[in-house]
Parts: C-alpha cells; structure tokens; sequence
C-alpha cells in the first residue's frame, strides 16, 4: 500500500499557509510535507500542524534565495558554517515536530571551481551531519533537480546523489527520489526506482509535462505506482506538483477514502 503526503508548498496556494494543514486535512490526507519552515513563523506551523492532527512527513532544512536562483548550500565550501548551524536548528524543529526525515538541497554549480571540490565539500557536509541526525533518529535527503527548471542546480541525475552516497557511507543520508525531475533528464523510472528501493528515502511525484498532477501529462503513474508498491518501499510519495485547476479537483485521482493509503487499482487514472 502506498502512503501520501500533500505538498502545501505546490497545491493549497488559494489558502494562507497558515491554513494549508487544516485544507489538507479536510481533503482526505494525514500527511504533509513543505519546503523551509524558517520563511515563516515556526510556532504559528507547530499550532497549525496539532490543530489539523497531521503528520509532517518532511521539510527542506534550507532552500537559500530560491527566488534569486539559489537551490541550497550544502556545497558550498564558503557557507559551510552557516549550512550546518541551519542543519542542527532544522534536525531540531525536525525532532519537535516528529518528523520522517529532513531535506537538503546540495547547491548550484559555482563558476569557476573544479566540480569535484564542490562535491568533496557535500560529502564532507553530510559526514559531519550524520551523528546528530542518528541521535534525532531520522535520515537527511539529497535530491537531483532536472537542468530545465533549475539551471546550473549540482546534482541532475539519480547516479550523481547516489555517487555522493556511497562516498558517504551512512543510511543517515538517502535518496530523495524525484520521479519528475527523473523523467526530464533521464527516464528508466522504475528501472533506477526498482535498482536503488534501500537507497531511496522518500518519492515525489508530478506529472510530465507542465509538473501538474498524474493524469496530466506522459507518465504511466498506475504502473510506477504499482512498482514502487511492489519494490517493498514504506515511506510516503509526496505529491509535488502544481495543480491543473483547482487544488481540490487536482486530488480526483485519487479518490477521498484512500488519499492516507491506495493500491494502483485505487486510482482513477
């Protein structure tokens, strides 16, 4: 059975996000996840999520100036500092809300540096987070962003997170597993879905293209659904898309009564 979570960052975008909890809750689901809490006022979040008895599957510990082009900092060697104070307030408002996991974006390119200091830099990053993220007893994410959306963004491909995994060497940090920005740059949804299922600590899906909801575009989401089921994955597939139409008419694919659990067969696709 495949477990969801509503993305109040993508759909709800009608509401104050204040409210985004309690609509997600009235329309059927049980889980949220969001980007960065720290744009908005994390009390206000913590009275929203026990006001709406929701679980917060996830959120981005920091994004940076997304709309000034940043996409993170994780790689970046001259933040380093500031990436793992964000990384410790961001693992413990993760604590305080119970959550599966935290998400980290890895950075842009930086012109002008050898790609391989960069990454040397991620790594190192993410080896320093991995006792405090083992003491609060969740896993961090890194997640591959297609080029189209996000130019010059480090990682663009599933092999590019799971090299920096291995180098890594911990299940403290996964694969966030993007099947939207996967299916822009490379495709073999399932195949990299079935080939990596222990890797992977969370799914996100939209449709291609226009990144609206399954149904919408090319991707066959009753057979990757059916075979993320089937690899044995027990987290949560997060919707991420951008509704086509009203937020509540983009969820008719899936239908009310099994917006917290479904099987393939449940969809209306």
């Amino acid at each position: 059975m495949i477990r969801y979570s509503a993305n109040i960052n993508m759909a709800f975008r009608e509401y104050p996000f204040y409210e985004r909890f309690q609509r997600a809750a009235a329309l059927g689901f049980a889980a949220v996840e969001f980007a960065s809490p720290f744009t908005y006022d994390v009390e206000e979040i913590v009275q929203a999520v026990k006001k709406a008895s929701v679980r917060v599957v996830q959120f981005n510990v920091l994004d940076g100036d997304v709309a000034a082009g940043e996409r993170g900092f994780a790689s970046h060697a001259d933040r380093r500092e500031q990436w793992r104070a964000e990384m410790l307030r961001g693992i413990e408002f993760g604590r305080r809300l119970g959550v599966r996991q935290v998400n980290s974006l890895a950075g842009r390119v930086i012109p002008g540096l050898d790609r391989q200091a960069q990454l040397e830099c991620l790594v190192d990053n993410c080896r320093w987070a991995v006792p405090h993220l083992e003491k609060a007893g969740f896993p961090m994410l890194l997640e591959a962003l297609n080029p189209y959306d996000n130019p010059g963004y480090l990682l663009t491909r599933s092999r590019d997170v799971l090299d920096v995994l291995e180098r890594v060497g911990s299940p403290w940090v996964k694969f966030q597993c993007d099947v939207y920005h996967m299916q822009r740059v490379e495709g073999e949804l399932v195949r990299t879905i079935r080939a990596n299922i222990a890797q992977i600590g969370h799914i996100q899906i939209a449709d291609n293209p226009g990144r609206h909801q399954p149904g919408t575009g090319e991707i066959n989401y009753r057979f990757v659904l059916q075979a993320i089921d089937e690899a044995g994955y027990t987290g949560y597939v997060g919707l991420e898309y951008i509704p086509l139409g009203s937020t509540e008419e983009s969820f008719n694919w899936l239908p009310f009564d099994k917006r917290v659990e479904s099987t393939a067969a449940d969809l209306k696709l």
